[in-house]
């Protein structure tokens, strides 16, 4: 399986950025997407997610308000929109799939990266 994100890229602070992700790969269902992400010298972080059953979305708070994660189940494609950008929220996001035999919270699948840089 094969997470391929792309729509990184440089902002000033309070523009915005729209990341997607896509799953590829051998036979495969989904149960949630959504994004990590690792600011400098800073630990991975969840970012947000989102259930495909129920359509159930997750933030971390520093986000809620200014991103909206959204997606489609059919193409195994998730998006992240990101308003209000801040410098803080610079790094790398990570795309994450969970396997729809996962039971647990943990993702199996992980993108290689894509970076967003917001400049003051």
């Amino acid at each position: 399986v094969e997470l391929k994100e792309s729509g990184g890229g440089s902002v000033q602070a309070g523009g915005s950025l729209v990341l997607s992700c896509t799953a590829s790969g051998r036979a495969f269902s989904t149960s949630a997407m959504g994004w990590f992400r690792q600011r400098p010298g800073k630990e991975r972080e969840f970012v947000a997610s989102l259930n495909w059953n129920g359509g159930l979305t997750f933030y971390t708070n520093s986000v809620k308000g200014r991103f909206t994660i959204s997606g489609d189940n059919a193409k195994d494609t998730v998006y992240l929109q990101m308003n209000s950008l801040r410098p803080q929220d610079s790094g790398i996001y990570y795309c994450v799939a969970r396997d729809e035999h996962t039971p647990g919270p943990a993702f199996d699948y992980w993108g290689q990266g894509t970076q967003v840089t917001v400049s003051k």
